[in-house]
């Protein structure tokens, strides 16, 4: 078990290995007389959940919050996972711990703010995990046109999600977003979901941040550079949230969260 590089918000993150891989990592392997160093590819990954939780419902809603996302998102458009509770004996006492035993999902990190725009967006992830790949990789055009399909679903999951149930999942986070080598947009990040007002007042987290806001900003960035599909910002969804007054609210949010980060 290592820690993972990324860690989140709201989690720990540690990444679990087969033994045997790591030690080839260490020791390496010779080929064409070179001795090679392989990586080793994480079996699963292990979350611990940051909060500190009172009682056995707190913990019980949060896996229903993970149970929201899977009902939308299922099949392939989140990384699976199965949630437990632990009863942890600490020197303090006992505490309830929520952990989650994660598939590990290999490919390419979506950046919906990116600077390439739609018509270079998917070329630039094709190109990045075609180098990557240790099978030959499918021709460009029938990717792209399997990776819009996947990503045109992962969307509409999300905006049907919003509408029927009023959370978003956290869209924002870096590396939330993973694209697979078969093209499927994936979410990564299933323990956090924010109820969004349209109408009402920007919602922030724990942090500060303005994950809603910026989750549904994403989610249009999505649907124009990966859909190709023009945004509707009359659509309930996205019509208060992508105002220009709003956005510039939420900017200025968004700068105090990541000033704050920094200077502590």
């Amino acid at each position: 078990m290592r820690r993972h590089f990324r860690q989140g918000l709201r989690s720990h993150v540690m990444a679990l290995f087969d033994p045997d891989e790591i030690a080839l990592e260490q020791t390496g392997v010779l080929m064409g007389g070179v001795r090679w160093f392989p990586r080793a590819q994480p079996l699963r990954i292990f979350r611990i959940f940051r909060a500190r939780l009172e009682t056995l419902d707190q913990a019980l809603e949060e896996i229903r919050r993970v149970k929201m996302i899977e009902a939308y998102l299922a099949p392939d458009g989140f990384a699976r996972s199965t949630e437990f509770v632990v009863d942890y004996l600490s020197p303090p006492g006992h505490a309830i711990l929520l952990c989650g035993l994660q598939e590990f999902v290999d490919g390419e990190i979506l950046n919906p703010w990116s600077l390439l725009n739609k018509e270079t967006f998917l070329d630039h992830i094709y190109h990045a995990l075609s180098c990557n790949a240790l099978e030959p990789f499918g021709e460009r055009r029938d990717w792209k046109l399997c990776a819009r399909a996947y990503a045109r679903r992962f969307v509409d999951n999300i905006k049907r999600m919003i509408m029927e149930t009023g959370h978003v999942p956290d869209l924002a986070g870096v590396g939330n977003l993973i694209m697979t080598a078969q093209g499927a947009v994936k979410l990564v990040d299933i323990n956090n979901s924010t109820r969004i007002s349209p109408g009402g007042k920007i919602a922030l987290d724990d942090k500060g941040y303005p994950v809603g806001d910026k989750s549904i900003e994403a989610l249009s960035l999505l649907e124009e550079k990966m859909v190709e599909r023009p945004v509707d910002r009359t659509e309930w969804i996205y019509q208060t949230i992508l105002s220009p007054e709003r956005m510039a609210n939420v900017r200025m949010l968004t700068d105090a969260f990541q000033v704050k980060a920094v200077t502590g």
